[in-house]
């Protein structure tokens, strides 16, 4: 008879094999078919279409709105323009109404009188200091007198006398006053319009 050890032995890798078998008989893994599933398109592209709608529009109201400012930037520094300009007329306005001349000859016009010297009067004494003079028109020269001009700018007046017409019909007569210019005789004419007499 033999001995059992070497039939245990023999059966252990049957067992464990057995049991493998039966242990992936039960958790076989079995291959699943893969699902396609589409997503369905209609709300993307209404979503891309409602987005560029949107940029579109916020382009166009964002254009309005910056021509609009432009506008009303232009119609503002106009507007600027204007108010300086009428504020540097006011100005010029004032500066000559408060012009000392012109006040003086307004005053002048209505019958005042320089004031002239003053008196004072002392309260604690009564007495007058000072001597009075009553104001009296001077003939004061308020108005400034004309520049005069200087003989540099002052040239007298030269006086050019016209040829006679039948010196242009003779060719020969020009020529002969020419001469007599370049020579340096002078001609009655021009010694009239110079006033020498030699």
């Amino acid at each position: 008879m033999s001995s059992p050890a070497p039939q245990i032995r023999s059966r252990m890798p049957r067992l464990a094999e057995g049991a493998v078998d039966r242990a992936f008989n039960r958790a076989r893994l079995t291959v699943v078919p893969r699902v396609r599933s589409r997503a369905p398109r209609v709300p993307f592209v209404t979503l891309v279409t409602v987005i560029m709608l949107a940029g579109v529009v916020g382009l166009l109201v964002f254009n309005t709105s910056m021509q609009q400012s432009s506008f009303a930037t232009t119609n503002l520094q106009q507007e600027a323009t204007s108010l300086g300009l009428r504020e540097q007329t006011l100005q010029l306005e004032l500066e000559n109404l408060r012009d000392p001349q012109r006040v003086a000859l307004k005053a002048q016009k209505m019958g005042m009188v320089p004031v002239g010297t003053p008196a004072f009067l002392d309260l604690g004494t009564g007495k007058v200091i000072g001597k009075r003079v009553p104001a009296t028109d001077t003939g004061l020269h308020i108005r400034p007198y004309a520049a005069l001009k200087p003989r540099s700018l002052n040239p007298p007046p030269t006086i050019v006398t016209e040829q006679p017409a039948d010196a242009d019909a003779n060719p020969d007569t020009n020529t002969d006053a020419n001469t007599r210019a370049d020579t340096g005789a002078t001609s009655p004419e021009r010694q009239g319009a110079t006033g020498r007499n030699d």
